[in-house]
């Protein structure tokens, strides 16, 4: 039987501990665009928001990104916010900040409080990772370390090793995202899961991504991941699925009818 670990902020679970939690991005340019995504997105009830800051056009301006989290913090209304840069090398937008100018902008975001989770890839220099969890935990702040690969999916014991590399560096929460080529990789990243969520002390998020992999979205949280990705305005990575089409089939799953 699999040990469920829901995710917590300092100490508290995440919305009553709901299993999974259901977490939309913000892919805006500009502040205007992210704020008509809150306007569409927050209606439908996501129990995270992400904002993908690699996305928007002002990230080397650090006083206006440390603004543009505030707003969409008060938008919110309670709902939690994670950030995340994903860098180009695993899959997201080119930026004109180098490593130490990201990690730079991390510690800032993490010192205004107006986040509750931050995103870093454990690809990174481990003097980098280092700064970020430190300035993530100095502010209250829950590090997601992460490991993302869009051409393959490595075998399950190199994935059931990123979840461990993870805790062992000081994550909060452990995040793994594959691509399958054939239904097979599928079935190695979700039993990487269930046996990952069974070994370290901290939840683990997971998923195959892709039109193969858009399965592990719906039921991946039974074998032990913690959060999925749901499009709520448009969508951050291949086979994210509406939230309203998630949320309906997390309902059927969760509650069968006799």
């Amino acid at each position: 039987m699999l040990n469920y670990k829901p995710i917590a902020l300092n100490g508290k679970p995440v919305a009553n501990g709901k299993f999974p939690l259901i977490c939309t991005p913000l892919v805006g340019r500009t502040l205007t665009d992210i704020l008509a995504e809150l306007d569409l997105v927050l209606p439908k009830k996501p129990d995270l928001l992400e904002w993908r800051v690699d996305y928007f056009e002002g990230i080397v301006d650090t006083a206006l990104v440390i603004s543009v989290a505030k707003a969409i913090k008060t938008a919110a209304n309670g709902i939690p916010l994670l950030f995340t840069r994903r860098s180009f090398m695993e899959g997201g937008e080119r930026i004109a900040l180098n490593e130490d100018q990201m990690v730079a902008l991390y510690s800032a975001v993490c010192a205004s409080k107006y986040i509750d989770l931050i995103d870093y890839e454990m690809v990174n220099d481990a003097a980098n990772i280092a700064q970020v969890r430190d300035a993530a935990h100095a502010n209250g702040i829950s590090l997601v370390l992460s490991f993302h690969n869009f051409k393959c999916t490595p075998e399950q014991e190199t994935l059931v090793g990123k979840f461990i590399t993870a805790e062992r560096l000081g994550a909060d929460i452990a995040k793994v995202a594959v691509m399958p080529n054939d239904p097979d990789d599928v079935l190695t990243l979700l039993s990487a899961t269930r046996q990952a969520s069974g070994q370290v002390q901290i939840p683990v998020i997971s998923m195959s991504m892709g039109s193969y992999g858009a399965q592990t979205r719906l039921f991946g949280w039974v074998y032990g991941s913690a959060l999925t990705f749901a499009v709520g305005a448009r969508g951050s990575a291949p086979g994210q699925i509406p939230i309203e089409d998630l949320s309906m089939v997390l309902n059927v799953l969760q509650n069968p009818r006799p």
